[in-house]
């Protein structure tokens, strides 16, 4: 058999999420963790290893209880909510260092339903295997062969599609030197399939401290379905108590290595499954010259593989190639591709005098890397700032196999991270330089924390679209940098520090920029910035526009017009729309957000709620009540849900769902829909679909003349709303009166 030819056949494969973080009790093996998932004491079990609870702040515990299983880290289980989320270990390692990393799961009906999980596991971002249970009482374990290029591994389940998704043991095995080297390690794990002692003396699996890394060798005298089957004839087991020398290579234990199996007629035959495959594969066999030979005697043995011709031209002889009695010789190869049902032979040669000999064999499968989110080190470094906050707490890839519940991300193969979801989450210092390097990131949301200190350059963001740093404590002046930002559309930095001029090119450049409450920033007085709404900007604004006009058309209804006294009128607040007061005789006025505050005494009381946001009474200075609405959306979609519920009303006929009740039906009903039809065309999302201001106010002109003209038929006095928008149609500049640290973008 020649030797490992290196592997050049690359595979290809594919929140509330939440990081299980540890805080692991040092090993007292070096290299060695034991973690009893669900655990509660330290404790070393019958061969003397030391296992600590993992002590996780969450996931729920179940004691069960198996027949023939004794073991006390198999006797509680870690389970999860069978959600969208994954639920992550995080161990520490060494980095350019190779591990052995197993995870065990033996259900034991811990959940009382007889419902058999089946779930998903991942290391970082690399999907290792999909764990079906079939037995309440057999242990699924799982192993697999990596080299660290990180300080930390991160362990996670998800995707649970039955059951819930759960663990007994997570164990960790430090290698020595160069086993288990590989050419392709840092791009491949190794996912071990088979790890076999041939010529076992009991049903027993050898590990430590006969192996000092702990690997399991499973004996073949275990009977189980497709495993080992299809034996030859005259297969004999043989052993020794002589020492083997087995310092090479991957150091096979010397236990392993003291028995095998021989054909006695010729041949070793053997059939079995391979968890995984097909695919391919790192397979070697293990061989040690254990029986005494006489002089004239040899043996000789050649691999016989079904649909590998190759492979059986190289010859083995194990007292030469070794060189010598009681040696290890491991041959193998590194690019095999192997079936999920391997048949395999050792037939002797003609020229030999014994049949072939086996002692181990060891088959794992290539299994190709997720590196998953090129930002992962970035966002790690963010994370550095907040490494004791509860929401820092997430393990494994930020976005793979599902986002952490604070972060978006793009569907890209690798994905990005586009958007970052931090509003309230009691942050403190300077916003971390490392988000401007997500080259991805599309929203920002860092808004009501205690950020201080300036903003910073945003340039290396070329996709950002949303920035959210309101109600924070940030200094210095709004960089200029912003303005080369090709696609920001929305900032946010009210009720901050700031201060100097808002640069002129970026009022003019995005489509929406507040900037209130900080005393000291001012616009640029070198170049006056119109702040007014044309119809249409958005839709907060079109909603303000239909009220306005509405208001208008009934200040020309007469003199003899009264209004209701004792109404209380919901006006929005804390949206796009300042809030207006209505009264028999005044002009409009415009209240800023702190008046609203006041009046409303920091909305202490709640008289309501709707789909929008919740209603609070208020009492402005002159003894007026109002009840204020505040729009509780976080995002821009709260002003389309405006726009929509206006629509479905109109859809279904119902114009007067929309129409202010202090007008007590005293309005043309002709008119009022050709009002709300254009409003809503004014919202539409392509500007192309929107009316031009002349078509506008053609249909406002419109429907003052069906107003007047019922005012001229009817017998009936109307009630009269007063308005001081001026509807000069040559001067837009007066339609609406817009507290100047908030602007809004043109219709088109």
């Amino acid at each position: 058999m020649e030797n490992r030819v290196p592997f050049f056949i690359f595979l290809s494969s594919f929140s509330f999420t939440l990081l299980l973080l540890l805080h692991l009790s040092s090993a007292q093996i070096p290299g060695f963790v034991s973690l009893d998932c669900g655990g509660k004491e330290n404790f070393t079990d019958e061969i003397g290893l030391p296992w600590t609870p993992d002590e996780l702040r969450y996931g729920d515990i179940s004691t069960i209880s198996v027949a023939n299983e004794t073991r006390k880290q198999y006797t509680t289980v870690r389970h999860f909510p069978a959600d969208s989320r994954k639920y992550c270990y995080s161990l520490d390692v060494v980095s350019r260092t190779r591990y052995l990393l197993r995870a065990s799961f033996l259900y034991g009906n811990f959940d009382a339903n007889n419902v058999y999980p089946k779930f998903d596991i991942f290391v970082g971002a690399t999907h290792w295997s999909t764990i079906v249970i079939s037995d309440a009482n057999t242990i699924e374990m799982r192993e697999l062969i990596f080299l660290a290029l990180s300080p930390t591994v991160s362990v996670c389940l998800s995707n649970a599609t039955t059951g819930k998704p759960f663990i007994s043991t997570l164990e960790l095995r430090q290698f020595n030197g160069s086993v288990y080297y590989t050419y392709t390690e840092e791009h491949f794990y190794l996912s071990v399939s088979a790890r076999i002692n041939f010529g076992a003396d009991s049903d027993a699996p050898i590990r430590y401290p006969a192996d000092p890394f702990d690997r399991i060798w499973e004996s073949d005298s275990i009977k189980r379905a497709n495993y080992l089957v299809d034996v030859a004839a005259g297969t004999r087991k043989i052993s020794t108590n002589k020492s083997i020398e087995v310092s090479s290579d991957e150091m096979p234990p010397m236990k392993v290595m003291q028995s095998g199996v021989v054909g006695t007629n010729g041949s070793l035959t053997y059939r079995l499954n391979l968890d995984g495959f097909p695919g391919f594969a790192w397979a070697v066999t293990y061989f040690a010259e254990i029986e005494d030979l006489a002089e004239n005697e040899s043996r000789k043995f050649r691999l016989v593989l079904p649909g590998h011709p190759d492979i059986s031209k190289p010859v083995v002889n194990i007292e030469e190639n070794a060189p010598g009695k009681y040696r290890l010789y491991e041959p193998g190869y590194t690019n095999l591709s192997l079936p999920f049902v391997l048949s395999f032979k050792f037939a002797k040669t003609s020229d030999s005098a014994r049949g072939p000999l086996l002692n181990a064999m060891e088959i794992n499968e290539y299994l190709e890397k997720n590196d998953g989110s090129p930002d992962g080190e970035v966002i790690s470094s963010v994370l550095s700032h907040y490494s004791s906050e509860e929401w820092a707490q997430e393990g494994g890839d930020p976005c793979l196999p599902v986002p952490w519940s604070w972060v978006r991300c793009s569907s890209d193969q690798q994905p990005k991270v586009v958007s970052i979801l931090l509003s309230n989450k009691n942050l403190t210092g300077n916003i971390p330089l490392e988000i401007t390097k997500l080259t991805g990131l599309v929203e920002l949301w860092l808004d009501d924390n205690m950020l201080t200190g300036p903003i910073p350059d945003f340039t290396g963001c070329m996709d950002l679209k949303i920035i959210h740093l309101e109600n924070n404590q940030l200094t210095g002046a709004l960089p200029t940098s912003l303005v080369n930002l090709p696609n920001l559309r929305e900032l946010y930095v009210q009720n901050n520090m700031l201060s100097g001029t808002v640069p002129s090119d970026l009022l003019k450049k995005v489509s929406f920029l507040n900037y209130s409450g900080n005393d000291n920033l001012r616009k640029d007085s070198r170049k006056k910035t119109p702040l007014y709404v044309i119809i249409g900007a958005s839709v907060g604004a079109a909603v303000l526009l239909l009220a306005t006009i509405i208001s208008c058309l009934f200040k020309h209804k007469g003199k003899n017009r009264y209004y209701e006294q004792n109404s209380l009128v919901s006006h929005p607040s804390q949206s796009m729309e300042p809030t207006k007061s209505i009264g028999p005789a005044e002009a409009a006025h415009c209240y800023s957000f702190s008046e609203i505050e006041k009046s409303t005494n920091n909305f202490e009381k709640k008289i309501g709620s709707g789909g929008f946001g919740v209603v609070y009474y208020g009492k402005l200075k002159d003894g007026k009540q109002i009840a204020v609405k505040v729009l509780t959306s976080n995002s821009y979609q709260g002003k389309r849900e405006f726009s929509n519920e206006a629509k479905l009303h109109i859809e279904s006929g119902d114009i007067q769902g929309i129409i202010d009740p202090v007008l007590q039906n005293k309005y043309d009903l002709q008119s009022m829909w050709k009002i709300a039809e254009i409003a809503l065309m004014c919202v539409q999302p392509h500007g192309h679909m929107r009316p031009s201001i002349s078509e506008v106010l053609k249909e406002i002109q419109d429907a003052i003349a069906i107003e007047r003209g019922s005012e001229g038929n009817s017998d009936e006095p109307r009630n009269s709303v007063h308005s001081s928008v001026n509807m000069d149609l040559v001067a837009p500049q007066s339609f609406l009166s817009i507290d100047d640290s908030i602007a809004q973008p043109t219709a088109r």
